[in-house]
């Protein structure tokens, strides 16, 4: 989120277009051209060029996001925009993933192509290469790029990855030039025949096709990834991914042509040869028509290609891990770095890819989720291109998509239509897919959802923007009594729900009369609208506009309740001028078990006004089920003004040095979850009241918790009635929705 301190901006266009041409151009076309030619025959070329068109639109919608947000993270950035943070989630944790599976595919098709390198090396040395044939030498040779490249990503950041990049380029340059040249060799008649029947799969063979190559033109949403690292984004972005698309399907279809065409063994069709060798029909195809030379150049582009896509995928994975990371739906150590570069998610990264080589060294499926999930999270994008288009203001700067929203709807559409039949089509994919998600799931609960709701909450009130992108418009309920109360309540009340995004209602019970007399004016009815003509004039001195409603209850505080639920309030701010055991009983705290949102008490001196907070002190003694709202009080607080935060936790005087170490860290970690840049100290004080008390004397605000009650716990503990009611200082109470 905005919060974040993105790395230093050091790629430009040249480095952004080497990285999606890394990670497209050369892999996937070796890998998937023979399954495409074995379900479609010469229409493959159909299918790749309909992929293209898939990848046009989606790439549309990726520049629109990427140039609103550039920030690093690709996917799971838009989705944590629009989305929710458990959604951003969900779509981080399976992006990591297909990332982390396509680099596996890379690193084992680098090591196969190698070993049959090396194999043809040695028999041409009339060398010995039984030791090839060891499973050993294919796990070292599969795990020494991986090593390898995160040392460099370590080392030198977004460099390295160019030189196999321009190489396997010219390489298929080459190989396209030499089937071109042998294509001026063949009469029409000869081509027409190589390419009857066209359509030999029929329409279901072209869909299978699309569904098996989708992920040979995944990689221009790498580029996405690391928007944050990309200079000028908004110029940069845009072009970087269309030039990345527009060099792969300047190599993949004239390559496909003439495979189909000049490729073809005698006796054979391209369906047949895909069929047989699925692996290396492109290499057999180019052997027929360049001989040797040809057969070693597709070695080469190979090697060449699955080196740049595993370099691309490392570092992009690695991006995703760290935007997680930061906004802790992954533990935070994974954001640590050095210079602007992290350590941590690129090792992290790293050992996944290196694990799953050594675990599971057949991924044929999990290759075929990677391309489901790329559809599924395509889609998102384009899910979420119509959510921020609808949701931002008209003057956000970035690109735009043109014929909105009809680019995004077709290509939600087209994706997602791709993910059901890949789905039905991989039964295996779908599973894997599944289990990944349901296991990721497990790990949020229990682990991540915490801290990374904490953090969240602290973004939406420093960023309100954050709340419009996401269609969320929280409504505070303010009863109010005393029209003395009205300006200091409105304005905390404005704080926590932004004016503009939020809103705010006034409310004013009146209590039932006695007895009323036809045209008369019952003093309560006189009184409740004194109230609500003070708080919308103090409202309007403070340019604010909030709703007001009176109603009537012989109950005030089960009214209040029944009023936030039909209005599906976001919060409820309760104002008194004394706290004390009596007025804080029963009744209050079933108010506050009662109703599904937020509950702030708030107690001040008459003239307090937000606006005059200097300090505040946040006493923490664990975790509490307020924490999530005091994150949200807080940032609402920073957003509008810059008071010192202060966060106090008391020991006994008889702690030692390593429970002191203990509690500092832990209260830093805090302060740094709820409200960065806020001071964290550890005191020491047999008596934690008046060590409160004495800290919160020297402030303007103290913010202290409540906890969502059964019939056997109170809300108020003696501690905050004590400190409430015996300190000068206004004192607000949290507690967070159940």
């Amino acid at each position: 989120m905005n919060s974040h301190v993105e790395q230093n901006r050091t790629i430009g266009l040249l480095g952004a277009t080497s990285l999606g041409v890394g990670a497209i151009v050369g892999g996937g076309i070796l890998a998937l051209a023979g399954v495409a030619f074995a379900s479609a025959g010469p229409s493959a070329i159909v299918a790749f060029a309909l992929n293209g068109i898939i990848a046009l639109l989606a790439i549309s919608s990726f520049s629109e996001m990427s140039t609103t947000f550039p920030e690093s993270g690709g996917t799971y950035t838009f989705a944590k925009r629009v989305l929710t943070i458990r959604a951003a989630f969900g779509v981080g944790w399976i992006v990591w993933f297909a990332s982390i599976v396509a680099a596996v595919l890379y690193a084992l098709g680098f090591a196969a192509y190698a070993i049959l390198l090396l194999r043809e090396l040695l028999t041409q040395l009339d060398q010995p290469s039984a030791l090839l044939d060891n499973y050993s030498t294919v796990l070292g040779l599969a795990l020494l790029p991986v090593l390898l490249y995160s040392v460099s990503l370590i080392r030198r950041g977004a460099s390295g990855g160019q030189w196999e990049t321009v190489g396997k380029v010219v390489v298929f340059a080459i190989l396209i030039v030499g089937g071109l040249w042998a294509l001026g060799q063949r009469s029409t008649s000869e081509i027409v025949i190589s390419l009857s029947p066209f359509f030999s799969g029929g329409t279901v063979g072209v869909l299978q096709a699309m569904g098996f190559s989708f992920i040979a033109l995944q990689g221009y949403d790498l580029v996405a990834a690391v928007a944050g690292e990309v200079r000028e984004p908004t110029r940069v972005l845009p072009r970087a991914m269309l030039l990345s698309l527009a060099i792969a399907m300047g190599i993949y279809l004239p390559l496909l042509f003439v495979v189909s065409t000049v490729g073809i063994e005698a006796g054979q069709t391209i369906q047949s040869m895909g069929a047989r060798d699925p692996e290396t029909v492109i290499a057999s195809a180019a052997l027929n028509f360049l001989g040797p030379t040809g057969f070693w150049l597709v070695v080469i582009a190979a090697t060449l290609s699955m080196l740049s896509a595993l370099h691309a995928n490392l570092f992009a994975a690695s991006r995703v891990a760290l935007a997680m990371a930061r906004d802790r739906t992954l533990p935070h150590v994974i954001a640590n770095g050095n210079g602007g570069t992290p350590v941590a998610a690129i090792c992290l990264t790293g050992l996944f890819v290196v694990v799953i080589i050594i675990a599971i060294p057949n991924l044929a499926a999990a290759g075929a989720a990677a391309s489901l999930i790329f559809l599924i999270t395509f889609a998102l994008v384009h899910v979420a291109t119509i959510l921020a288009r609808k949701r931002m203001s008209s003057d956000t700067e970035g690109y735009r998509a043109p014929f909105f929203p009809i680019i995004p709807v077709v290509g939600a559409v087209a994706c997602t239509s791709l993910a059901v039949f890949q789905g039905v089509a991989v039964p295996s994919a779908g599973l894997i897919t599944v289990s990944w998600l349901a296991i990721g799931g497990v790990l949020f609960l229990v682990l991540f959802a915490r801290r990374a709701h904490i953090v969240d909450a602290a973004a939406e009130a420093t960023d309100p923007y954050l709340i419009q992108l996401r269609g969320k418009s929280p409504l505070i309920l303010v009863p109010i009594a005393n029209p003395a109360n009205a300006a200091a309540m409105v304005g905390v009340a404005n704080a926590l729900s932004p004016p503009g995004i939020g809103r705010v209602m006034m409310l004013s019970v009146v209590p039932p009369p006695e007895r009323w007399e036809p045209g008369e004016s019952p003093q309560q009815l006189i009184d409740a609208e004194a109230v609500i003509r003070e708080s919308l004039v103090a409202s309007f001195a403070a340019n604010l506009a909030p709703e007001a409603l009176i109603t009537v209850s012989p109950v005030p505080l089960s009214e209040i309740g029944r009023v936030s639920r039909e209005h599906r309030c976001a919060g409820i701010l309760l104002g008194m001028s004394q706290i004390t055991e009596q007025n804080v009983g029963a009744p209050l705290e079933d108010l506050i078990s009662s109703v599904d949102c937020d509950v702030a008490l708030l107690r001040f001196q008459p003239g307090w006004d937000l606006s005059q907070v200097r300090r505040v002190v946040v006493p923490v003694g664990g975790h509490g089920t307020h924490d999530i709202q005091r994150a949200r009080f807080l940032g609402s607080l920073r957003r509008n003004q810059h008071p010192e935060i202060v966060f106090l936790r008391v020991l006994p005087t008889n702690a030692s040095d390593a429970e002191i170490r203990r509690a500092r860290n832990e209260v830093n970690r805090i302060a740094h979850d709820k409200a960065p840049g806020s001071m964290a100290i550890v005191s020491l004080n047999n008596s934690v009241a008046d060590e409160i008390k004495r800290q919160v004397d020297t402030c303007d605000l103290a913010v202290l918790g409540l906890q969502r009650i059964d019939r056997r716990r109170r809300a108020f503990g003696d501690l905050a009635i004590q400190i409430a009611r015996d300190t000068a200082c206004a004192t607000v109470m949290l507690s967070q929705r159940g």
